[in-house]
C-alpha cells in the first residue's frame, strides 16, 4: 500500500508542476499592446464611423462637393460617434485608410469603430 501511496503523490507533484509550467510559459507569451490616442487635429473630437464602408461612402459625397457634399456632411454627423482629443484607444486592426478601434478609457470605454488614419497617434 505505501508503495502505491508515494506513486499516487509523485504523479500528482509531477503533474502539478506540468501545469504550473504550461501556465507560466503561456504569460511569456502575451504581447503587450501599445497604447495608442486620437488626435483631433484643431478639433474638439475625433467621428467614429460604424466601419471602413462607411467611412469611404461619406468621404466620396463630400468630396463631391455642392448638394452631395452637404449631403455627406448629413451622413457623417448621423452615423458617427464623436470621442474627445487624446481619447486612448487600441487599434484593433489598420489600413491605408485608417485604423478600426476600441476605446480604452473615458466616457466612451467600450465603443469600436472605425477612425480615418489622420486622427490616429
Amino acid at each position: 500500500m505505501e508503495k502505491r501511496q508515494i506513486i499516487s503523490i509523485l504523479t500528482t507533484l509531477v503533474l502539478f508542476a506540468m501545469v504550473a509550467a504550461g501556465m507560466t510559459s503561456c504569460q511569456g507569451q502575451v504581447q503587450t499592446v501599445l497604447p495608442h490616442k486620437v488626435v483631433a487635429n484643431g478639433q474638439r473630437s475625433v467621428p467614429v464611423y460604424p466601419d471602413e464602408e462607411a467611412y469611404l461612402h461619406v468621404a466620396r459625397m463630400k468630396g463631391e462637393g455642392g448638394v452631395e457634399g452637404m449631403v455627406g456632411d448629413v451622413k457623417q454627423k448621423l452615423q458617427t460617434k464623436e470621442i474627445e482629443d487624446q481619447t486612448p484607444v487600441q487599434i484593433v486592426t489598420a489600413d491605408n485608410n485608417g485604423a478600426v478601434i476600441t476605446v480604452t478609457d473615458g466616457p466612451m470605454k467600450g465603443l469600436t469603430g472605425f477612425v480615418p488614419k489622420q486622427y490616429i497617434d
